[in-house]
């Protein structure tokens, strides 16, 4: 059957079971647009292009499947890379199509051309330009393929308009081959028995978990070999809700915001197993401090990762979930109670605490929200202290239950990341935990969320500030308050570091706003009203927002400082 490239497009789509579209149209995307009008592909319409990117990308950690996102050339194809980048660092299957300029323009410096495939090289995991219109239906195959096997990740694929107007037979192949990408899933049985002998030999083990895990779907097999051979589990920020065994075994989050007791198990630990991790400098703090006394196991898909960072004794190339189901049919089942005493009494020394008795703790938020979802709600977040406290304070029930940027640490990601969960979670309570000004960086998608009926609850951490950045300030900068107050104005102080009810009023009142979007808000300044307000928000019907005017100065802890080996931990500040 003869089709144009326009056509091919959508219809390739519809055989990948896309579910939907999030982008913007464009002058290079005319030909597509006009297909996909009356086609049974479903299109959101955004407000900006980047919206559109991380929409597709929480659509796609919250379901496990490819989120696909559509901007035009040039300014269009340029707003997405800061959401490519974000899905690049956390390996997020994201399939996104860009317009072009005509093939015979291409280089010319036309009207709204970019080298797309240039720009966004660095970060994607490949990328593709389509010069001939009979390559189109193979380019976008090999697209979903390689951004869902293996370590997912994003593929760009530029079409050029002409491309889109020219025609061919559509042929569709069922089966993808690449003989250059050849993903490895089993592990070398020799490396295998090594990681067996080293857990069954060990006398403080800890397993390190990562996203891998959940892309993996290992689950199951980590909480299996941690009650089996007793070992603690210890979750990045992108594995978190990874892991649902024992209590006693669980440590929570490591690294500089993480838990007391699993930094000290990671640098007192002889033998870590990590899973799906790749040492992050956030994890790990000072390299050549890291887990003085421990041997490593690294399993992970991805060789590249394996002693980029940490140099490891074992490494074990695979699939997480194929690799752990042979480690289990080995290990040996036994009690650590030495090891997990140990843990505890650091438990017990320095647990999660915060000062109840003064203004408005996000904490407490955070654990309400746990408590009243159960831990059930799909938690986006933006970035910055706001989410420290939910990946310390929120419970996930469920993997895929938290969602947030994590190696690019995007702020404006939370919102959008939102509002594409719960399109492909329609049944699911959706809550972005936000920062003011996080939230004001994707803001115009009020928009989409209200156009669409998309019903997502965003719960500002209002403090007044870019908190984050505000308390290293405080912390190691003497307290000098440089340009992070998003209260200041032309009548401010040059300097000012102390926080007054003298200060201007805070630029934009979020209730009125939302109201002026056609959603509902509240404010909230006590503790007595939270948890009324958390249960309203879950029960109206459309998208509704909390402003939560927290504690102005209340800090994260605990925290390790930059440089610092992870045992270097700082609980409390005088």
């Amino acid at each position: 059957m003869i089709k144009t490239g326009a056509e091919i497009f959508v219809e390739s789509l519809l055989k990948e079971n896309v579910e939907v579209v999030f982008g913007m149209p464009g002058g290079s995307l005319l030909p597509i647009f006009d297909k996909i009008h009356g086609s049974k592909l479903k299109f959101i319409l955004t407000r900006h292009e980047q919206g559109a990117s991380h929409m597709a990308d929480g659509f796609a950690r919250s379901t496990g499947k490819v989120g696909v996102c559509l901007a035009t050339s040039g300014p269009g194809a340029t707003n997405i890379v800061t959401g490519l980048a974000t899905a690049y660092m956390d390996s997020v299957p994201v399939v996104a199509f860009t317009g072009q300029v005509a093939t015979s323009l291409i280089g010319n410096d036309a009207f709204q051309e970019a080298d797309t495939t240039g720009i966004t090289r660095p970060v994607t995991k490949h990328n593709f330009l389509v010069k001939d219109v009979k390559d189109l239906v193979t380019i976008i195959r090999q697209a979903f393929y390689i951004a869902k096997s293996g370590r997912p990740g994003p593929v760009l694929v530029d079409i050029p308009v002409d491309v889109q107007r020219a025609s061919c037979e559509f042929i569709w192949k069922d089966i993808v081959n690449i003989p250059s990408y050849q993903p490895v899933f089993k592990g070398h049985q020799g490396q295998i028995k090594k990681a067996i002998d080293a857990i069954n030999k060990s006398k403080n083990p800890v397993l390190y978990i990562g996203g891998g895990v959940i892309s993996s779907g290992a689950e199951k097999e980590i909480e299996i070999l941690a009650k089996q051979a007793d070992i603690p589990v210890t979750s990045t920020l992108l594995a978190m809700g990874a892991f649902h065994g024992a209590e006693k075994l669980d440590l929570g989050m490591l690294g500089m915001h993480g838990t007391y007791w699993a930094n000290k198990a990671m640098q007192t630990s002889d033998l870590i197993i990590c899973v799906g991790a790749r040492f992050d400098d956030r994890c790990t703090g000072k390299v050549c401090g890291f887990a003085p006394n421990a041997k490593i196991v690294h399993i992970d898909i991805d060789p590249t990762s394996i002693s980029k960072i940490i140099r490891v004794d074992i490494p074990v190339v695979g699939d997480a979930k194929n690799i752990l189901t042979e480690i289990i049919k080995e290990v040996t089942p036994r009690e650590n109670k030495k090891w997990l005493a140990e843990i505890d009494a650091w438990k017990k020394e320095e647990p999660l605490i915060y000062d109840k008795t003064k203004g408005l703790k996000p904490q407490f938020i955070l654990e309400k929200i746990s408590e009243i979802t159960k831990g059930e709600a799909i938690v986006t977040t933006e970035v910055g202290q706001h989410q420290m406290w939910s990946a310390q304070f929120y419970k996930p029930a469920k993997p895929r239950n938290f969602i947030t940027s994590g190696g690019l640490g995007t702020m404006g990601f939370g919102f959008p990341a939102g509002i594409g969960a719960k399109v492909g979670n329609p049944k699911k309570d959706v809550i972005v935990v936000a920062g003011d000004g996080s939230f004001q960086m994707n803001i115009q998608e009020l928009t989409t969320a209200s156009l669409y009926g998309i019903d997502v609850k965003i719960f500002v951490l209002n403090n007044q500030f870019l908190g984050m950045v505000r308390q290293w300030q405080e912390m190691f900068y003497g307290k000098r308050y440089s340009q992070t107050c998003l209260r200041k104005n032309k009548n401010c102080p040059a300097i000012c570091n102390s926080p007054s009810d003298k200060c201007p009023v805070y630029v934009p009142d979020f209730v009125k706003l939302v109201e002026a979007y056609g959603g509902t808000a509240q404010r909230v300044t006590k503790s007595k009203d939270v948890e009324n307000a958390i249960k309203t928000a879950l029960a109206h019907k459309g998208f509704y927002l909390i402003d939560f005017m927290i504690d102005i100065e209340e800090n994260v802890l605990p925290m390790v400082p930059a440089g610092a080996n992870l045992d270097e931990i700082i609980t409390r500040l005088a």
